[in-house]
């Protein structure tokens, strides 16, 4: 006498072959890893982006100042050219970090500015004065 596909789990008037919950087990995995990207992509892994502009004694923007960002764990220093309006940007910074900023151009330089790693936006602006 042959017999069918053995069940899983089977209780009377349900009958469910080890085949389907393999599906059923492969759909709820997919259906957790989409939730799982969508919250990903909610989240920004604990980055923040720095931005301002170098302006002068007068509050007119310098075109061509250096912006130094230092890093308060590694000391490492990274440098941005003031764009045209006086603009600069520091992007994808670890939100855990403090960072010191400042500015120089022509041989006078700005105060130092700290961003803390206990300010919680994601977006800072910080103007940098050269007098």
């Amino acid at each position: 006498m042959k017999q069918g596909p053995q069940p899983f789990f089977s209780a009377p008037g349900f009958f469910v072959p080890a085949r389907h919950l393999r599906i059923w087990a492969f759909l709820a995995a997919m259906v957790v890893m989409v939730l799982a990207g969508a919250w990903a992509q909610d989240q920004d892994f604990g980055l923040k982006n720095l931005q301002g502009k170098v302006l002068d004694a007068k509050d007119a923007s310098i075109k061509g100042a250096i912006v130094y960002l230092q890093n308060s764990r590694t000391s490492d220093v990274k440098t941005f050219i003031s764009g045209d309006d006086g603009s600069y940007r520091f992007a994808a910074l670890s939100a855990d970090t403090d960072y010191t900023v400042w500015a120089a151009f022509q041989g006078k330089k700005s105060p130092s500015k700290t961003v803390s790693s206990f300010d919680t936006r994601k977006q800072v602006y910080i103007d940098l004065k050269i007098k």
